[in-house]
């Protein structure tokens, strides 16, 4: 199985705030770790992959 690291931006569609952050894309699936804005929004961001 390979691995590959991705840069991953997401922002909350609540209040505006921004993150990037580093992800690992396997299977076609990313996982980041990022659970919730500091607005405690948890469901509702945009998500945008850069390879």
């Amino acid at each position: 199985m390979s691995t590959t690291r991705v840069k991953v931006k997401i922002r909350c569609r609540l209040c505006g705030e921004k993150f990037v952050l580093i992800g690992k894309k396997e299977k076609g699936k990313i996982e980041t770790g990022f659970r919730q804005c500091i607005c405690s929004n948890q469901q509702d961001f945009e998500v945008e992959t850069e390879d």
